[in-house]
């Protein structure tokens, strides 16, 4: 049976604008580049709402501290091990996920809804006491293999990354008539849903992410053979990789340690000393 894999949720409508509005209070690189937007899309119109739509989710870049609750009390092995793994993106990024009881931004539910989370800053727009998040079904007895693969896939999404398929160069992969009969018979999913998470691609004039398509992104599904036009599978990421990293770090960079900087000064000193003796030497010929 294929994979249980991630919706994620979006806001109501009504909501669209304030949320956009509150993600670029918290990090102003959120605000879409709109001189490119107007360069390459025909007809687009800087409306409020559409300005929203493309307006992206990061928190702040000088590190963000998410506290996380837990909606129906599973026990204290299976919360340690769910932030366990999704402070995983914390080996190499500036965001730490603390477990908290008061007023958690992160709220995690394990109801028979799949596997979602909201984007980014948006989880500030979901009334206190509703999830964020859903890991549905998950307990000590659930593979390490999804721990890797669903946990840290939706806390990526928690820290605004969206889905890696989405792009252009591998939704251009995709049969779409495939994609609806596969995504409806596997995740219950409408036609109209199959549209929205599959086969739409992310605006690449907005897009802040990856320099390249990364078909090996965490962020990625897996996407079987069966339903992309030429028969090659998209593999899909089973863990964070490389690439994922790399550019989590651009996003939310880890201060310098005080070692790092002591070491460049001591390199820079010496390479000053080297300069100054080279120019006397220099001096000294003439």
């Amino acid at each position: 049976m294929p994979a249980m894999v991630c919706t994620p949720k979006r806001l109501p409508r009504d909501l669209w604008v304030t949320a956009a509005k509150t993600a670029v209070d918290i990090n102003p690189t959120n605000h879409p580049p709109l001189h490119r937007l107007t360069g390459l899309v025909a007809g687009f119109e800087p409306t409020a709402e559409r300005i929203a739509v493309v307006t992206t989710k990061f928190w702040r870049t000088n590190g963000v501290r998410l506290t996380v609750g837990f909606l129906d009390n599973p026990p204290a092995d299976l919360r340690a091990r769910i932030l366990a793994h999704m402070n995983a993106w914390s080996a190499r990024i500036n965001a730490t996920f603390v477990e908290s009881n008061v007023e958690a931004k992160v709220r995690i539910a394990r109801g028979d809804t799949g596997y979602w989370s909201y984007l980014g800053t948006d989880i500030l727009s979901i009334a206190s006491g509703e999830p964020t998040m859903n890991l549905q079904g998950f307990t000590m007895n659930t593979p390490e293999s999804e721990f890797h693969r669903v946990v840290r896939h939706e806390t990526g999404h928690t820290l605004g990354c969206p889905h890696e398929h989405m792009r252009r160069e591998l939704v251009e992969k995709i049969d779409p008539d495939k994609a609806i009969e596969f995504f409806g018979a596997t995740q219950g999913w409408s036609p109209d849903e199959v549209r929205q998470q599959v086969l739409t691609p992310l605006d690449e004039s907005s897009l802040l992410g990856t320099s390249h398509t990364d078909p090996d992104s965490i962020m990625c599904y897996q996407i079987p053979g069966t339903i992309t036009k030429d028969g090659n599978p998209i593999i899909g990421g089973l863990d964070i990789d490389e690439l994922d990293y790399q550019f989590m770090a651009s996003i939310y960079p880890k201060p310098e340690a005080p070692e790092t900087l002591k070491a460049a000064l001591s390199q820079a000193e010496s390479e000053r000393d080297t300069l100054i003796k080279a120019f006397g030497i220099v001096a000294r010929a003439r």
